[in-house]
């Protein structure tokens, strides 16, 4: 038993190690104007390296399983690492626009995706009973990661400039992920802790027989909600603070220090929180706050005080939601292919991620998206109210057509 604590305590810490290894991506923002001034490329076609990363990011989680099963997680885990370090090593080098999105896009996001979920879940595997607290240890170290970062990125790119901020990251991140895989188990497919699993009596879905449940669908509605306006929010909270409410530039910066605190936070409480009190309700308070905060910042007279509060409100809410969602996908779908079961609604990131852009330009500017924003957190809000999990469903309509057959006998 102590040798299972110990091995189980070292996974853990395996694991943290590697995820804020990959968190590093975060610190992207960081780079694109160095790179503007040493290129002369465009900021938003620089910025459009972040997009791409994103993008290969959640594509790349798809076949991360299927990768885990030929490779064994360890090997793949190391690989990524060392994908990943050398995307950043060779960007250094990148001669044109071209190169960094295959570069410092493609390649870092998909080795990032490939070691985040196989992490994330088997992590979730050893731990059956207490699966929302270490989803929140493992994303909220990758969040750490990012927050970490942004100093020593930072640091290195005002001392030594671009190209050695770039060889340094790739070093430290290869360091950091293949040294953390070492620490790490994989878990079998059952519950592999010999603790007794909480984990509702169910059966374990393939992606196929998820895909033909109405609780695949309203699930993705409900992330895809809460990665868009998390994600909107985020990437322009600066901009937001300058123009709506006339901050300064360095107040208005502040705020995204801010988002990654509070994003951080709520990774860690809402993830231990969700596995006492119920996951949906935790996604359902956290919709509900984004709701009136992006409202408040939609139609009231906004000053520094109130701006702040609603940022950190919605960073907040974002963090605990990437956090409890993994959970949810186990506890509704089972824990034995719960990996590739939420890298298919994992896609409501990507897609999320890419779409607050697109509603703004075409409804053009802020203010139509924030209230876009609100309505869809409010759909979502109510979907996450009435959704039971497949289980739940099936004992109910069982429970019922018992209540019948005795009324019926009774005649």
């Amino acid at each position: 038993m102590l040798e299972r604590k110990a091995n189980r305590s070292l996974i853990v810490l395996g694991t943290m190690i590697v995820q804020m290894g990959l968190g590093t991506v975060y610190t992207w923002s960081l780079f694109n104007q160095p790179l503007v001034d040493k290129f002369g490329w465009q900021l938003s076609a620089v910025s459009t390296t972040f997009s791409i990363l994103s993008l290969a990011l959640a594509v790349s989680t798809l076949f991360a399983t299927k990768l885990q099963a030929k490779w064994g997680l360890r090997r793949l885990v190391a690989f990524s690492g060392i994908l990943l370090g050398a995307g950043l090593i060779l960007s250094s080098f990148a001669p044109s626009l071209w190169m960094l999105y295959l570069l410092a896009g493609l390649i870092v996001g998909y080795a990032d995706g490939t070691a985040y979920i196989t992490t994330l879940s088997n992590l979730m595997k050893w731990f059956p009973d207490k699966k929302g607290l270490v989803s929140g240890i493992s994303v909220g170290a990758y969040g750490t990661g990012s927050l970490v970062f942004k100093f020593v990125n930072g640091a290195v790119l005002s001392s030594f400039g671009v190209t050695q901020a770039f060889l340094c990251w790739g070093v430290i991140a290869i360091a950091m992920i293949t040294g953390g895989s070492f620490l790490l188990k994989e878990a079998e497919n059952t519950t592999t802790s010999g603790t007794v699993s909480k984990q509702p009596a169910g059966k374990d879905f393939t992606i196929k027989e998820m895909l033909k449940t109405k609780q695949a669908y309203l699930l993705f509605i409900v992330f895809f909600t809460a990665c868009m306006s998390g994600l909107y929010l985020i990437g322009l909270v600066k901009d937001i603070g300058t123009r709506l409410v006339g901050l300064d530039v360095a107040t208005a910066s502040n705020a995204v220090a801010l988002i990654a605190v509070f994003n951080t936070i709520g990774r860690l409480v809402l993830g231990g929180l969700s596995d006492h009190v119920g996951r949906m309700k935790v996604v359902s308070g956290t919709l509900l706050a984004t709701a009136v905060a992006v409202s408040i910042l939609s139609y009231a007279h906004l000053n520094f005080a109130l701006f702040f509060i609603c940022v950190a409100a919605i960073a907040f809410g974002f963090g605990g939601n990437v956090t409890v969602f993994p959970a949810i996908i186990s506890d509704f779908f089972g824990l034995k292919n719960q990996s590739a079961n939420y890298s298919v609604i994992y896609q409501g990131f990507g897609i999320g991620a890419l779409s607050g852009s697109v509603i703004a330009s075409l409804l053009g500017g802020f203010m139509p998206t924030f209230h876009a924003i609100t309505i869809l957190c409010l759909v979502s809000f109510a979907i996450t109210l009435f959704i039971k999990s497949p289980a739940e469903e099936a004992a109910h309509a069982h429970g019922v057509r018992r209540n019948v057959g005795r009324a019926q006998h009774s005649h």
